[in-house]
């Protein structure tokens, strides 16, 4: 009976909402305000009327105010708006720090006055008393640049106020008043607005400024910076000066993370605080805590400093929040109790801190354990070892990166661990890795290698048969250890040749084997037609010098090897021995870094006409837009078609044709500046990449050299031939702003040339 009695009121709580009409539009800045943000995350729609305190054509945002209310609007880029503009807004409600509005149409009524700007302090803009208001501040200017905001730039300013710091930004390109501004006292008008954490909380307050008339100099600094006298490095603290009349606040909440001396995270509910304390009195996690401090704003985050606790003595657990990669990038659970899963890519140790590398959904984080401090007599726990590719679940603190915005998309991330159970391993890595695989070929490696180095044992054995027993063995086992040794480093320069380790420090490398068999005695390696590595010396006459030639498989010189062997010589077969071997290993690693380096260049380069391939063009075409996207800037591109080159083919054969598309690519790779590139592109057609342009007369220019290279005959084989060629031109990024794009368009001009008849 309980059970229906209660279904009924259910059902009839839910039916004056069944049968409701469209909700009305909200028709003022006033009712819009006090909505609660439950409501406003529902989209509301609302249409108001208020007079445009600041807009800029190059941006999105949009302060609008009536009367003593006012509000933020998301508008579109290049609205014909001018301040003082009293509009009619229609929009829908949007849940943020302060509910505002996503405008789908703003229509001007007709022109106004400004509203009045009110006076404001520090106090009255950081309780958000004044947001989206307009209004006068008097401060004094500690930083003044210009910065890049999307494609414009601002001038920005950091202001020191009576009661704390605020940031300014004018809509402004000229900073020739830039300078006059550092350390003067200045009268500003413009809108309140905030600066926010991951989680839209207000870290900061932000006065936009529509011009630099609204910023008016009432003192100027007293010395001009650059007038200023040295001060030694070791001295700047001496005018450093700080007056704070911040207030203690109290905060409560469960204990999920604390560092003793160092930091202390609290939680309660969906909200997370960092607070940084000295004390070293261990809170156990799950606690129910009083903590007073100060507020503060630390890397872009909502925080605490100084933070004294009390134990209520009451037991709140917080249960982790389950979350995905997207969720923690986003960075709206800062500072929370999460749990995640990833696979390890590595793991290290180190001397504050254990490290676990991880990959989720393509985005790689760290999972971190700090360690504590070894000199409260605290013994470091052993790292939790767990195999690279292992999947696991991670518990941990949420923690995002320097100047971190909700407005800005995703962010890097990290889990702070509270100890070695907070991660744990959920399926173990394949067997079947290329790590496992480069193990196995390395062992394979080192049981060659050993089995020749006991070889060589068992001849030294041999040869020190009528030593005595004691000496014998005390020689075997000083021999022992320098196989060891000597194994090593052979195995590490095996690796090293097959790694990505430079040519010169591999030789340094073989050339300290080479002196370490020799008893430590002085040995380079002089590279032909190179430098010279190793431990050389100019001190060699009247001394033995052992040398061994560095020669390929092929049989040309790559450089000889040398060695000065001391008093402590070893016999003439075991010299021999240590300078073959270490030449043997400098022709491996020479001839494999020059393999490589043949393998590089002929990907890239054409073989017929040692120019560019298609290939070195696109990569290179790549790089010439992302520049130009960065600085704004041109470049071109060239298509060239050598005309009636079948004719020559078929005329005077394959041979003829291949000598006349050499001498083609050398007589127009001399028409070209320094920075501009040839490449071929396959067949009879080539392009030429111009980087370096001030506008599209350049590129012709370029276009124009080329085209009267071909006014000269070519003489080829006796034959004398000629040459003509089609050109097209495109230009960055008024022709294409991609590479297939930029390509398209200039074959499609080539073609229309050749079509034509028309010169460049």
């Amino acid at each position: 009976m309980k059970k229906w009695t209660l279904a009924c009121a259910i059902l009839l709580g839910w039916l004056p909402a069944l049968c409701a009409q469209p909700q009305e539009s909200l028709r003022s800045i006033e009712a819009i305000h006090q909505l609660a943000g439950s409501q406003a995350g529902l989209g509301l729609p609302a249409v108001f009327e208020g007079t445009v305190t600041y807009y800029n054509k190059n941006d999105i945002d949009l302060f609008v105010q009536d009367g003593d209310q006012a509000i933020y609007v998301q508008t579109v880029m290049g609205a014909n708006l001018a301040l003082g503009d009293r509009v009619l807004v229609k929009g829908h409600t949007r849940q943020s720090f302060r509910t505002d509005i996503l405008g789908d149409s703003v229509t001007v009524l007709h022109h106004g006055e400004l509203p009045k700007p009110l006076a404001a302090d520090f106090d009255s803009m950081i309780s958000t008393r004044l947001d989206a208001m307009r209004v006068s501040v008097h401060a004094k200017v500690r930083s003044a640049d210009m910065v890049v905001d999307g494609n414009r730039y601002n001038v920005y300013m950091h202001l020191l106020m009576d009661g704390g710091y605020i940031d300014a930004t004018v809509v402004a390109s000229n900073g020739s008043m830039l300078k006059d501004l550092l350390d003067s006292e200045i009268e500003a008008i413009g809108v309140v607005a905030g600066k926010f954490d991951s989680k839209n909380q207000l870290t900061g307050i932000l006065l936009q400024i529509p011009t630099l008339a609204d910023v008016k100099i009432v003192k100027h600094a007293n010395l001009d910076p650059e007038t200023l006298p040295i001060t030694p490095m070791d001295e700047i603290l001496g005018d450093y000066h700080v007056q704070d009349l911040t207030r203690r606040v109290r905060v409560q909440g469960t204990v999920t993370y604390f560092e003793p001396g160092s930091a202390i995270v609290l939680q309660s509910g969906n909200k997370s605080l960092w607070i940084n304390t000295q004390s070293e009195k261990r809170q156990r996690l799950g606690s129910l805590v009083d903590v007073t401090g100060f507020p503060s704003a630390t890397g872009g985050s909502l925080t605490m400093s100084l933070g004294e606790m009390w134990d209520t003595g009451l037991q709140m657990p917080i249960a982790p929040r389950e979350v995905t990669e997207p969720e923690l990038a986003a960075g709206t659970h800062e500072f929370e109790l999460v749990s995640t899963e990833g696979q390890v890519l590595t793991s290290v140790r180190q001397e504050a801190q254990d490290e676990y590398v991880l990959v989720s959904g393509g985005h790689v984080f760290s999972a971190v354990y700090h360690h504590r401090d070894t000199a409260d007599g605290v013994q470091i726990p052993a790292m939790k070892q767990i195999p690279a590719g292992s999947r696991v679940r991670v518990t941990g603190i949420s923690m995002v990166t320097y100047g971190s915005n909700p407005f800005q998309g995703p962010v890097s991330f990290s889990l702070l661990l509270r100890s070695f159970d907070d991660i744990a391993v959920v399926a173990k890595p394949s067997l079947l890795t290329v790590k496992n695989l480069i193990r196995v070929v390395s062992l394979l490696v080192v049981l060659v290698l050993a089995f020749a180095i006991r070889q060589w044992i068992l001849q030294r054995k041999v040869h020190r048969q009528t030593v005595a027993l004691a000496q014998r063995t005390e020689a075997e086992a000083t021999l022992g250890r320098r196989m060891a040794q000597l194994e090593q480093q052979r195995s590490k320069i095996l690796e090293d040749i097959n790694g990505s380790r430079p040519l010169s420090e591999i030789i340094e490398q073989i050339t300290g084997l080479v002196r370490f068999t020799l008893l430590d005695a002085p040995c380079w390696c002089e590279i032909a037609d190179g430098a010279t590595l190793g431990n050389s010396t100019t001190e060699i006459v009247g001394q033995r010098l052992l040398q061994h030639e560095v020669v390929s498989h092929s049989g040309q010189l790559l450089g000889k090897l040398y060695a000065l062997p001391g008093e402590h010589a070893q016999s003439p077969e075991e010299e021999a021995e240590a300078m073959a071997t270490g030449a043997r290993l400098a022709t491996l690693a020479i001839e494999t870094r020059r393999i490589y380096s043949d393998l590089v260049y002929r990907s890239e380069f054409d073989q017929l006409t040692d120019i560019h391939n298609r290939f070195s063009l696109d990569k290179q075409l790549n790089k010439c837009i992302e520049e130009a996207r960065e600085r704004a800037g041109l470049f071109g591109l060239i298509y060239i078609d050598l005309n009636k080159f079948k004719l020559v083919n078929d005329q005077y054969g394959h041979h003829v044709g291949d000598l006349y598309l050499q001498e083609v690519s050398q007589r127009m790779g001399r028409q070209l500046r320094p920075g501009d590139l040839l490449a071929r592109l396959g067949g009879d057609e080539f392009a030429v990449l111009v980087p370096s342009v001030r506008s599209r007369a350049d590129v012709k220019d370029v276009a124009t050299r080329l085209e009267r290279c071909f006014d000269d005959t070519f003489a080829v084989e006796g034959y004398v031939l000629q040459g003509s060629a089609s050109f097209g031109i495109a230009v960055y990024p008024e022709d294409g702003s991609t590479k297939d794009s930029m390509l398209t368009a200039a074959d499609a001009a080539m073609y229309v040339g050749k079509q034509t008849g028309r010169r460049v």
